[in-house]
């Protein structure tokens, strides 16, 4: 199918069925529910899921989104979070019989989950609510990534 709105390869977002759905995830209560609400939808639309941590390190945190490689992560408590959620994401991927990738990127949380929803031709991204006071001065990442205009974004409170 071509037209108007395709990308690469005649591929239409929500038009050639689900291929992929992107969520936020940091370890927060409403990410852990919108991972749930993630799971269930691609359960309901035979899709994948694959669960984004965007990881902000000083000086790359608004400059880009680029994978993390193993050793750049020097936190230990962080290390284990980050370990943690893989083994979530796969496990719960397992548990609903569907195809669930976890992924660390470097970088603001908006430019991660864009540059993977536009990789994986995604059809959604799913974010958790914010509970942070400074996103109502700054915007959330919710907000940010519905300014971007290419994907339904769903906000799980």
């Amino acid at each position: 199918m071509t037209g108007p709105s395709a990308g690469p390869g005649g591929f239409e977002i929500g038009r050639d069925g689900p291929r992929a759905i992107i969520v936020g995830i940091d370890g927060s209560d409403t990410a852990w529910r919108a991972l749930h609400y993630a799971v269930g939808q691609a359960r309901r639309q035979d899709s994948r899921v694959v669960a984004v941590y965007a990881d902000r390190l000083p000086g790359v945190a608004f400059a880009t989104a680029m994978p993390l490689a193993a050793t750049a992560v020097v936190d230990p408590a962080r290390d284990e979070m980050v370990d943690e959620l893989r083994r979530e994401v796969v496990a719960l991927g397992a548990e609903y019989g569907i195809t669930a990738r976890f992924e660390t990127v470097v970088g603001d949380p908006v430019l991660a989950l864009t540059a993977v929803a536009e990789r994986e031709q995604a059809d959604a991204i799913v974010v958790g609510a914010s509970v942070q006071a400074g996103h109502k001065l700054f915007g959330s990442v919710a907000m940010r990534v519905v300014k971007v205009g290419r994907w339904p974004v769903t906000v799980v409170p």
